[in-house]
C-alpha cells in the first residue's frame, strides 16, 4: 500500500449510492515531488508548479477525484484542513498549503449532480490515516470502468488499486485510479483484442476516462528525480493497459519522495514501472 512509506496517510469521502468520491493522500511535513501528464483530456489542479525549474519543492497533499474538473473543488477542503494544522509553503502572509488536485472523468456514472468539493475533501483528509488502505469502488474510484474503447455496453472493471515493493530499505509504493479508455493487458497480442475495422475510436463512448495516481518512495530524491519516477508511473500504465495515453484519456501521475533512503532516480524509476503495473494488473 502507498501507506508503506513512512509519513503517508491516505484517507477517502464516498457516497456509494451516488457513485461519487475522492481520496487524499497527505504528506506529514511535506514531501518533494513532481508528476507528469500524458494523456490529451486532463484535468488537473496546481500541475504546472511540480515543474523542477518552478520554486516550490515540497506538497502538503494530492487529491485525487472523481466528476471530472467538478472534482477539482475538493482540493480547496484540503488546503483548509492543511492550514489549520499549520502545513504549507511559508509566505509573508502565511502558510500557503501545497495541493495538487486530479480528476478522472466519471459524470456519465450514478449522479452526476453529486459532486466532490470542500466539505467532502475536509472529510477525506480528516480521515486520512496509515495502516491498510481500502482500495476497489471507494474513494476517486468509486465509479472507475476500464475497457471502453470498442464500444461496449458493458465496461470492465476499475477502481482504485494500489502495489508496494520493498528493495532492502528502499520502498516504492503505487495508487491508481484506473478507469482507462483502454483494457487492462493481461499480456496477450493486442491485435488479438481489435474490434472491427473503423469501429475503434468511433463507436466507443470518449468522455468517461482517465488514470490517475501516486507513486511515493521513501527514496531522497529532488524534483527532477521525482520526475523521472513520474514518467516511470506512466511506463507502467502503458505496460498494463492498451491502448493508453489516448487522446481522450487525461493520464496523470505525481511521484513524491519522502527522504528517508539513498537511492538512483533509475532504481526508483524502474520499481515504479512495476508498481504501477502490478496494482492495475491485480484486477485481472
Amino acid at each position: 500500500m502507498l501507506t508503506a512509506v513512512e509519513g503517508v496517510a491516505v484517507g477517502h469521502w464516498t457516497d456509494p449510492d451516488a457513485r461519487a468520491g475522492c481520496t487524499v493522500v497527505f504528506f506529514a511535513g511535506g514531501a518533494v515531488a513532481s508528476g507528469e501528464v500524458r494523456g490529451g483530456a486532463p484535468a488537473t489542479r496546481e500541475f504546472e508548479l511540480l515543474r523542477p525549474e518552478c520554486l516550490v519543492q515540497r506538497i502538503d497533499a494530492v487529491v485525487l477525484s472523481g466528476r471530472s474538473a467538478f472534482g477539482l473543488a475538493a482540493a480547496d477542503g484540503v488546503m483548509a484542513f492543511c492550514e489549520e494544522h499549520g502545513q504549507g509553503f511559508d509566505t509573508p502572509g502565511g502558510v500557503v498549503p501545497i495541493v495538487v488536485g486530479m480528476s478522472v472523468f466519471d459524470l456519465t456514472v450514478g449522479d452526476p449532480a453529486i459532486r466532490p468539493g470542500y466539505d467532502e475533501g475536509y472529510a477525506a483528509a480528516a480521515a486520512a490515516a496509515g495502516g491498510v488502505v481500502e482500495l476497489g469502488a471507494v474513494g476517486a474510484g468509486v465509479a472507475a470502468t476500464t475497457g471502453k474503447w470498442t464500444g461496449s455496453s458493458r465496461p470492465g472493471p476499475g477502481g482504485l488499486v494500489g502495489h508496494a515493493i520493498h528493495h532492502g530499505e528502499l520502498v516504492v509504493a503505487s495508487l491508481v485510479v484506473l478507469n482507462a479508455f483502454g483494457d487492462i493487458d493481461d499480456g496477450s497480442q493486442l491485435s488479438d483484442r481489435l474490434p472491427e475495422p473503423g469501429s475503434v475510436f468511433h463507436d466507443a463512448p470518449m468522455g468517461t476516462n482517465t488514470t490517475i495516481g501516486v507513486v511515493a518512495t521513501n527514496a531522497a530524491l529532488d524534483k527532477t528525480g521525482c520526475l523521472l519516477v513520474a514518467q516511470g508511473a506512466h511506463d507502467g500504465l502503458a505496460r498494463s493497459t492498451a491502448p493508453a495515453h489516448t487522446r481522450v484519456d487525461g493520464d496523470a501521475f505525481v511521484a513524491v519522495a519522502t527522504g528517508e533512503v539513498r537511492a538512483s532516480p533509475d532504481e526508483v524509476r524502474f520499481l515504479a514501472v512495476a508498481a504501477v503495473e502490478k496494482a492495475i494488473r491485480s484486477l485481472i
